[in-house]
């Protein structure tokens, strides 16, 4: 597969073109990638009006995840998650309301989108729940919602895989919004790989209309390097507004060292990443059984991703202490989970050197933590919370105090209480719970 972009950008940084143009480093700096860090010169297309190596880039990508378009972002799966719910509410079909009924555990990036668009949401809460990172819907929790609305929402918002590897079931939630004329959306931020799976199971292909994927997470690409997928399914009016989307929500100088990450991703995958993707899926497998026998309570997860629960006197953060101290860094840790993302471009003896500093674990079986859910009232809508006054309490004073911007940690980067919503017992106790410390409220109402 051919890779107009990188083929671009390193041409012009051999050429020795006097660089009377942005950005300011003129290809010399002390990164060593200034050189193939360049803006739209003449020949290198523009990333939201793409008529050139940027849109043949972007459509070797769309045939690699057979969507009808996709499109890059250079701003991470934030910039996506706002394009397509803009898509999806001005694109709405005929008799459906101006409404998207999301599962509760989205990231706060779904939370500004929302403030942007003034867009009403109705959360999908958990029956029950072990994790803020966690919002397991059913085919018939959601059946159940769905039936009781006066009109079908404009879409059904999901995401999967979640922060700790949790996977909604794409194909039955799919059917079932289908069947009520709704679009199905899905935040597949750290779901790139799955389309590369043997059999795939990549939202597109289970049947979500649209979904964005954050490259960077588990595909060899830069930091901020993402795609907005549209399904082939999907009606042609949003593959056709996608890139418009795109540009209402992203920076007029897109990296160009990202977007040749991508471009140069494109050629990785369509060679020989699959078979690396199935060693590396399998090596995973073997450590899980090793963990397992030595004592350790491993999740259920996507393939990448190795989630253990902690044992009784043992928190995840403490444990990420310990594999730091020996030259090892995991993505997340709290007081219950500890969880590893690996790629295929790990090396194996890296995860022998976990199993090894873990060893045996001698501690009882943890019982699962049931968390309260924070169902605060919604007092006002998001966009008037965000866009009114706030200052900063204490959490323990927050108590009836209304959300401004939702406070919580990246990661994971989902909201306890979301702005506009009057904070409850229950989001005090999952404040103390994941150490946040102050939160922001509006300023004009009592607490």
């Amino acid at each position: 597969m051919d890779t107009p972009i990188l083929d671009f950008v390193r041409r012009y940084a051999a050429s020795g073109t006097a660089r009377f143009h942005m950005p300011g480093h003129k290809g010399q700096g002390l990164l060593g990638c200034e050189a193939l860090d360049i803006t739209e010169v003449q020949g290198a297309d523009a990333l939201y009006e793409a008529q050139g190596i940027i849109a043949r880039s972007e459509q070797n990508a769309s045939a690699l995840f057979g969507s009808r378009r996709t499109l890059y972002s250079t701003e991470g799966s934030s910039q996506c998650i706002r394009a397509m719910l803009y898509l999806a509410l001005t694109h709405r079909a005929r008799g459906t309301s101006p409404l998207v009924v999301a599962a509760r555990n989205v990231h706060r990036a779904f939370v500004h989108a929302a403030a942007l668009l003034d867009m009403q949401v109705q959360w999908l809460w958990p029956e029950e729940s072990g994790s803020l990172c966690g919002c397991p819907v059913s085919a018939r929790q959601l059946e159940e919602v769905l039936s009781q609305l006066e009109a079908p929402p404009a879409a059904v918002y999901l995401t999967s895989p979640d922060y700790l590897g949790g996977m909604a079931d794409v194909t039955a939630l799919a059917e079932i919004c289908h069947r009520y004329g709704t679009l199905l959306l899905v935040d597949n931020a750290h779901g790139a790989y799955l389309h590369f799976l043997s059999p795939s199971l990549h939202p597109l292909d289970l049947g979500a209309d649209m979904c964005c994927d954050s490259a960077h997470k588990t595909l060899p690409a830069l930091t901020g390097a993402a795609y907005l997928h549209i399904s082939s399914n999907a009606p042609e009016s949003l593959a056709a507004d996608a890139k418009g989307a795109m540009a209402l929500f992203g920076s007029t100088s897109p990296s160009y060292l990202i977007m040749a990450s991508l471009d140069g991703c494109n050629a990785l995958l369509a060679d020989d990443y699959p078979r690396q993707l199935a060693r590396c899926v399998a090596d995973m497998e073997g450590c899980r059984r090793k963990l397992a026998d030595a004592g350790w309570q491993v999740q259920s997860s996507d393939p990448l991703r190795i989630t253990l629960r902690m044992p009784q006197g043992l928190a995840g953060k403490t444990l990420a202490d310990r594999l730091r101290s020996q030259g090892m860094e995991c993505e997340y840790a709290d007081e219950d989970f500890l969880v590893l993302m690996l790629t295929p471009n790990n090396d194996p003896s890296q995860l022998e050197r976990f199993v090894c500093a873990l060893g045996e674990n001698d501690r009882p079986v943890a019982r699962p933590r049931q968390l309260p859910l924070a169902c605060g009232q919604q007092a006002i809508s998001i966009r008037e919370a965000l866009f009114a006054p706030h200052r900063l309490v204490p959490a323990e004073e927050s108590l009836g105090c209304i959300c401004g911007a939702p406070t919580v940690s990246c990661p994971p980067a989902i909201p306890i209480a979301v702005s506009g919503e009057r904070i409850g017992p229950e989001a005090l106790e999952l404040f103390r719970l994941y150490g946040v410390e102050m939160v922001d409220v509006l300023c004009d109402f009592d607490c």
